[in-house]
This record gives C-alpha cells, sequence and structure tokens, in this order.
C-alpha cells in the first residue's frame, strides 16, 4: 500500500513496484487458501480470511497492469467492486458478527474503521482507473501511503505484540488520523475532478503519476 501510493504520487517509478505487488499479492491469495483449509469449518476463520483475496487479488492486479501495459479501466472497476465489499466487511465489524469477532467488541471496531478507510480508498481508485478522474491521482496516492502505515504497520504491530493496546480507544485514534490526513492532503494537494483528456490513450495502473 505505501509503495503504490508513492508510485501514484510520482517517486516510484516504471516497473519498480511490480516486485512489491508480486510478493504481497502471491502471500495474500495463498495465505486465505491455507487458513480456510486447515479452519476445520470455524466460520469466524473463514470468513475473515476470505476478506484477504480483496487484497490480493488487487495486489496481482496492479502488478500485472504494470508488467504488460494494461489499460486500468478493468482494475478500476474492480476497485469498485472491492470498495462495496469492504463496506460489507466493515458493517460485520461494527455490528460484532459473532463469526468475526467472537466476543471481542474492540477488535471488531478496529476492524470496522480500517475496512471503512480500506473502502474509501478503493473507492478512490476506482475514480482515477475507472473513471479516468487523473486529477485525483497525486491526492489518492498520497493518503494511500499514509494508509499504508495507519491501517497497515501500526495496527499490525498492535495485534502482534501489543494485544493490550486493542482498546475502544484505539478504533477512534485511527479513525481520526485517517479523516485528518485525508483533509490535510485534500487541502494541500487540491485535486481536481478531471477526466481524461478523449484524445489521451486510456490509462494503464498508475499512468497518472
Amino acid at each position: 500500500m505505501f509503495v503504490n501510493g508513492l508510485a501514484l504520487v510520482g517517486l516510484v517509478r516504471g516497473t519498480s513496484m511490480i516486485p512489491m505487488n508480486l510478493f504481497v499479492g502471491i502471500l495474500q491469495v495463498v495465505t486465505p487458501f491455507y487458513l480456510i483449509f486447515t479452519a476445520h469449518g470455524d466460520q469466524g476463520v473463514i470468513v475473515g480470511a476470505s476478506g484477504l483475496f480483496l487484497f490480493g487479488f488487487t495486489y496481482l492486479y496492479v502488478a500485472m497492469n504494470n508488467a504488460f501495459s494494461l489499460d486500468g479501466t478493468g482494475l478500476g472497476w474492480f476497485c469498485l467492486f472491492v470498495a462495496i465489499a469492504a463496506c460489507v466487511y466493515s458493517y460485520w465489524n461494527f455490528a460484532n458478527y459473532a463469526a468475526l469477532s467472537p466476543g471481542d467488541h474492540d477488535v471488531g471496531y478496529l476492524l470496522g474503521v480500517l475496512w471503512a478507510s480500506w473502502a474509501v480508498l478503493w473507492l478512490l481508485f476506482w475514480f482515477v482507473l475507472g473513471l479516468g478522474k487523473t486529477g485525483l491521482t497525486r491526492f489518492t496516492g498520497a493518503w494511500c501511503a499514509a494508509q499504508g502505515i495507519y491501517t497497515g504497520l501500526v495496527p499490525a504491530i498492535i495485534l502482534l505484540n501489543i494485544p493490550s493496546a486493542i482498546t475502544s480507544t484505539l478504533p477512534i485514534v485511527i479513525g481520526a488520523v485517517s479523516l485528518a490526513t485525508f483533509i490535510i492532503f485534500l487541502v494541500m494537494l487540491k485535486p481536481r475532478w478531471a477526466a481524461v483528456d478523449a484524445v489521451a490513450p486510456p490509462p494503464t495502473a498508475y499512468s497518472g503519476a
């Protein structure tokens, strides 16, 4: 997420982003398969693991688009589908859907905030790639890179090593940081609701960067 965001901003250039997308994409497709096949019917594990496929297929799609210079509209419309699915996962977690957060409301709220943030991010990718709103490219990239830190790195460290820090305050803090960075980049970068020039070639994965 961090590398892809920097690619949209223009700091990561050309095909140098492909290896990371392949590494992460393959990992996030193989891992949920393993978790599901070894879940022994545990619905919580199965539902939770299924969300990883949304990330895995997105990363692999990005890698293929950049490797083969494909038209980016297919990826863009796939991002709309993923954004809708992310809203469902967010709702399930906020509603403390028993299969996802049995008796642990704080974890459910945290994941609900994360999925909501990711849903907005995938929606921005749909605007940029699916609808050709390239005036939003740098804004989307900056927010994507930032989300790689506070919705990826920070929650992962806490979930792995500091479970006591998962309180009702943490989702509020992450949600506030997500909203704050959204507004800050909106003011700083002044994105434009601009469409691709009709005579321009169709966008590839990150042609607007």
